[in-house]
């Protein structure tokens, strides 16, 4: 089966600026090739409030933009392109049913822009038009239909044009899963849906990660878990977008990817210590936003979580300076062996999921090896005291919880390397491992 979906050649963008709730145009998107070129607009470049969509990439300037790096396209706007699941969304809309063996169709990151939903992470927009801008909102479906329109879309099933709709809404958000987007009064959240593959509670796995991560004193996106059609549904609760009086404020984001100018062909380059250099000359506060990127990525290793890439970490930007978001998917793998490597380098080549690797690379963060050690000792011991009340409020099965404790969460592995110097970390390790394994 082909599938030709070639035509546009050019998209504009859309910017919804810093406390503003109306969205203005900022620039044209041109197809050259394989590679989109970006122009900002002279109306645009003459606002009094106006700011570079991102820099480096794309500095405020007149006169055509080209990608960094030979990249296809500006990362600050591949950000705001779906990924695998909102592509599968997008797939299916166009061609209907779909058999996984068949040829994955033709359809360009200018159509992908187009046809995905409006309400993206971020604070962009793509149109047709530079002058009428109209938003692809979602139709109504509760959470039950949201997550049978999901299902049909794994099965390669076409789906009825309300629930295509509505599933629409969460095409231009992250990563694989299936998802939606929810409102909800004055909030706004992601809805993460279990999947027919699962051989576990994924999506209880990822709660109980982010409300430990949340105890251990990491800024967390708030999460919930709630139920459609008996299954569980994680809510997790948006950060880029704020109510008030006048309507919804969002806020400019860029991914880790995007701050290390590098596209998913590079990503196993991604770096911490790149991302801790670029913290230190673009970040709002370095110092507090390397010790809460340290602390992060102890925890990933101490709860399994290998799915670290560099678009599970961005950055809000305000047109000058960065500043970290709240952690999001800190959700931990799937595990059959103790050994495991971060999906990003920790210090120099080494990506080992071990906490000698991360008390190795605490001066990366101004902290000496000791406060390295003693953050990770805090954690440990705080996942310990909370992990049967959190288990408990996921409502998690004995299986489960059997399956989790020691494997994904406290994984043995985690202490190799670490040397005698470093016995009261193992000591306090293996007493918390016993604890949630009990």
């Amino acid at each position: 089966m082909s599938f030709n979906l070639n035509g546009p050649l050019e998209a504009y963008v859309w910017i919804w600026l810093p406390d503003e709730t109306e969205p203005v145009v900022a620039g044209r998107l041109t197809k050259d090739g394989g590679r989109l070129f970006f122009t900002y607009g002279a109306s645009y470049r003459n606002r009094q409030n106006a700011i570079p969509i991102y820099e480096p990439e794309l500095p405020l300037r007149a006169g055509t933009i080209e990608p960094l790096n030979g990249l296809p396209m500006a990362n600050c706007i591949r950000d705001g392109s779906p990924d695998a699941w909102g592509r599968r969304v997008i797939i299916n809309r166009l061609t209907g049913k779909r058999s996984p063996t068949d040829d994955p169709p033709n359809i360009s990151e200018l159509a992908f822009l187009l046809q995905s939903g409006s309400d993206r992470i971020g604070a962009l927009d793509f149109q047709v038009s530079a002058t009428n801008y109209k938003p692809r909102l979602a139709a109504e479906a509760s959470l039950d239909d949201l997550l049978t329109a999901a299902e049909r879309v794994e099965k390669g099933l076409p789906l009825t044009p309300a629930l295509d709709s509505a599933l629409n809404h969460g095409t231009s958000i992250g990563g694989a899963r299936p998802k939606a987007l929810i409102n909800d009064g004055d909030k706004k959240f992601i809805a993460k849906f279990s999947s027919s593959s699962d051989l576990y509670s994924v999506v209880k796995a990822e709660f109980i990660a982010m409300r430990l991560a949340a105890h251990c004193g990491l800024n967390t996106a708030p999460v919930s878990l709630t139920q459609a059609a008996n299954k569980d549904v994680l809510l997790i609760e948006r950060f880029d977008r704020t109510k008030t009086d006048n309507g919804w404020t969002r806020r400019a984001m860029v991914s880790a990817l995007t701050m290390l100018e590098l596209d998913e062909m590079m990503a196993r380059y991604a770096s911490y210590e790149d991302l801790a250099e670029i913290i230190r000359h673009r970040f709002s506060d370095p110092k507090g936003t390397l010790k809460e990127l340290y602390g992060r990525i102890c925890f990933n290793i101490l709860c399994g979580n290998t799915d670290d890439h560099a678009r599970n970490h961005a950055g809000f930007w305000d047109g000058k300076m960065l500043s970290l978001t709240p952690a999001y998917d800190i959700c931990p793998q799937g595990r059959t062996g103790n050994e495991a490597t971060q999906a990003m380098l920790i210090k120099d080549e080494a990506r080992f999921s071990t906490l000698a690797t991360c008390v190795a690379a605490a001066p990366d963060y101004h902290l000496s090896e000791k406060e390295g050690a003693s953050i990770i000792e805090q954690q440990i011991i705080i996942i310990a005291d909370q992990w049967a009340d959190t288990c408990i409020e996921a409502e998690l099965s004995p299986t489960d919880k059997s399956l989790f404790a020691g494997r994904q969460f406290l994984n043995a592995y985690c202490l190799e390397g670490l040397g005698d110097q470093h016995k009261a970390l193992k000591d306090i390790f293996t007493q918390a491992r016993a604890t949630i394994m009990a």
